[in-house]
Parts: C-alpha cells; structure tokens; sequence
C-alpha cells in the first residue's frame, strides 16, 4: 500500500509563487467582478468570488477522496482536518481556477446568449487552466496526487482536470440559472451553498468509480485505468448535460414536432 509522503519538504519558491500569485489574481478578479456588478446593478459577480473561497474550507474531503496531500514542513497553513494541513492558497486556488471562469461564463450565458459549441470552449479552457495550474504545483514541489492515478502527465493525474472542468460547468449553469430566475439580493447568497454542492456533485458523482479504485486494497494498475476511463467518461457526460440545461440551445426536435401540427393544417 502506498503511503502519504507527510515528510517530504516543501518548496518555499513555489509556495511564495502560489500564495502571491494567486492572491494577486483574486484581487484583479474582484475588481473585475466589482465593475461588472456595478454596471449590472448586481452582486452577483462579487458573491461569485466569496463563495469559491469559502469553499476552499471544505478542500479536506476533496484531499481524503482523490488522495491529495499538501507537502507540510514549512506550510504557511490554515487549518487541518483528517490530518491534512491545509496551505493558504487553497482560498485564492479556488478563486482563480473556478470563480474567475464561472464569473465569465455566467455573464455571457445570461447576457450573450453562450451557446453549446461556446460552453465547449469553455470547458476547454478550464482543462487548460486546470492542467497549468496543477502541473506547477505539483512539478513545483508544492503538493501531490500521491494515490495509484493513471494517465498522468507530468505527475498530474488528467482525470482530475476533466472532473475539474465538470464541476466548473456544472457550478456555472446552476449559479446562472439562480441569477436569471430570482429576484433581489437575498437568493443570491444561496451561492454559498450551490458552490460546493456543485463541486462535491460533479468531482465525487462523476469521480466515484476513480475515488473507489484508488481506496481498494492493493488496487491493479488495469483496475485505476479503467476507473479513471469511466469518471473521465462520466465527467465528459456531464459537461454534455449541462449544455442542454442553456437558455440559448434551441431543442430542434421539439421545434420539429410543434411545426407538425401547422404544416398537416397548411396540406389540408
């Protein structure tokens, strides 16, 4: 059985990296968030921000599940749970790789009318941001995947990075369908709830067959191969399914049916 490696040094560079760099980020993303909301005459983009970092609060399960360990001599720590110690960044983590692309994606979905082929490009930006992001800390010596994952490159575990970008999906249909439905400022902190439902629904639902193989006893490489196939499948399936869930996708088979009705009436 592979064991966490809780003694391996951290690496103060990237540490200092990863911590001003990301808060840096944030900073710039609630400026922009802050302008969008004002010339909405909204907070939304601003709750948006808020509620990512408080998410990071719950990053311990993610860790349990996916077998993540943040490298803990020399942290500049938060909190631990399940004896994990959570670094700084994690707040600022959060706000950069899924607030900063659902602020974008919730704007031109209820303002521009994104359609599918548009979230796909989304989706796949936030693979790539996901990637980058990950593949230096981890490169960087700053964290690990250290369970039995497949199809990594460069130590990152690309299963990850789609049930990622799944969850940003997923988090930003669900948070722009809350903005265009309600009314006031009130449901709108309903955001700090949806956040990590979103996030814990895409990573653990579509991520379950990978979180199950990875806690076996002595799991075989064909067994986390498979598992990982499945959830990047499911993930996949996911993002698919939530395109439909837009406010521009036109149903054409539905429009095909209404148009029956007219076009029997015109042959008679």
């Amino acid at each position: 059985m592979l064991t966490a490696p809780v003694d391996q040094p951290l690496n103060l560079t990237t540490q200092a990296i990863l911590t001003y760099g990301s808060y840096a980020i944030t900073a710039i993303l609630l400026i922009v968030a802050a302008r969008k909301g004002i010339k909405q005459k909204t907070p939304f983009f601003v709750l948006i921000i808020l509620a990512a970092a408080f998410g990071a609060l719950f990053e311990p399960i993610y860790d349990v599940g996916f077998m993540l360990l943040f490298y803990i001599p020399g942290m500049w720590m938060t909190f631990t749970a399940f004896d994990i110690p959570q670094p700084i960044w994690t707040h600022s983590g959060y706000v950069v790789l899924y607030a900063g692309p659902a602020l974008f994606i919730c704007d031109r979905i209820n303002n521009r009318g994104l359609n599918q082929a548009g979230l796909f490009k989304w989706a796949g930006l936030e693979f790539l941001c996901s990637c980058t992001f990950e593949m230096i800390g981890i490169n960087g010596g700053a964290y690990t995947y250290w369970g039995p994952h497949a199809f990594r490159i460069f130590q990152y575990p690309l299963a990850i990075g789609v049930l990622e970008t799944a969850q940003v999906i997923c988090f930003s249909v669900a948070a722009a369908a809350l903005w265009k439905r309600t009314s006031g400022i009130a449901p709108l902190f309903g955001l700090f709830v949806l956040f990590p439902c979103t996030f814990y629904f895409a990573n653990f639902g579509a991520g379950a067959p990978l979180i199950v193989a990875l806690h076996t006893t002595d799991p075989s490489p064909i067994l986390i191969m498979g598992a990982s196939a499945l959830s990047i499948a499911f993930a996949l399936l996911l993002i698919w399914g939530a395109s439909y869930l837009l406010p521009a996708v036109r149903r054409e088979p539905q429009l095909a049916d209404e148009r029956l009705p007219l076009a029997a009436a015109t042959s008679v």
